[in-house]
């Protein structure tokens, strides 16, 4: 298959068809007669495997890591295990973030009401004041 149908087999854009194949995450795939890229099923399964981890919000390391150890089916998972487990203390971190940033916004916003001009505006004149 052409890569506009594994686009829209797997939901994935072409450009990130091609991107993933420029980071080697899928693999380069063999060109038809007219130069057309053509892909298999074994890449529609790969294309969804990076597109979930994608969703999971994990880095193409991450990715390109556990396509790896994937290719090792014989290995124990306690590296897959210890790289989510890192990745789900990250997204605690990035959670603790969120909510001070969420504080902060609302601390600014309860700094002006919406029956004061720009002049007297608590938001601009905090920001200015930092």
């Amino acid at each position: 298959m052409k890569i506009g149908e594994l686009a829209t087999l797997t939901g994935c854009s072409v450009q990130s068809i091609r991107y993933y194949e420029k980071e080697k995450i899928l693999p380069s795939m063999r060109r038809s007669e007219g130069n057309f890229r053509l892909y298999g099923s074994a890449t529609v399964e790969q294309l969804k495997f990076i597109k979930h981890c994608r969703s999971l919000d994990l880095s193409l390391a991450e990715i390109r890591q556990l396509i790896a150890l994937n290719q090792q089916p014989g290995m124990q998972c306690d590296d897959v295990n210890n790289m989510v487990e890192s990745h789900i203390e990250q997204v605690a971190l990035r959670i603790e973030e969120l909510q001070f940033l969420q504080i902060q916004l609302r601390s600014l916003r309860d700094s002006c009401s919406n029956s004061r001009t720009v002049e007297e505006c608590g938001i601009l004149k905090n920001l200015s004041a930092n």
